[in-house]
């Protein structure tokens, strides 16, 4: 287990966000999701796994005019369990950019089994 303190967790989050082609980046800004940091999933989320990130929200894909007003996306990035899988700091921040491209490619409509063919599972 690696132990970062949360903002440097926060920055590698950012440092992720930050490495996506600028196209890719304005999407997502335009795409109404909140990227949240949070310590633990809960029991419902978790499934009893250890999850590593989560998407909730509806993919862009299956988006439509006629939707109305919807809460805000959410991508939860989890500190603990993130940490606990991680052997390095170099390991620990890849697993995050991997976590948070993953929960990207759901946003975007990529299903998991497509995203573990991409390297991004």
């Amino acid at each position: 287990m690696i132990e970062i303190s949360r903002a440097d967790f926060e920055e590698a989050v950012d440092d992720a966000l930050d490495s996506l082609p600028e196209e890719v980046a304005a999407s997502i800004a335009q795409a109404n999701v909140a990227i949240l940091v949070e310590e633990e999933p809960d029991r419902a989320q978790s499934g009893g796994t250890e999850l590593l990130g989560l998407y909730e929200g509806i993919p862009l894909d299956q988006r439509s005019v006629f939707d109305g007003y919807a809460q805000p996306d959410r991508i939860f990035v989890f500190r603990g369990p993130l940490q606990r899988v991680a052997t390095t700091r170099e390991h620990l921040v890849e697993e995050i950019a991997v976590t948070v491209l993953h929960e990207l490619g759901h946003l975007f409509g990529i299903s998991d089994a497509r995203l573990h063919e991409l390297g991004w599972g």
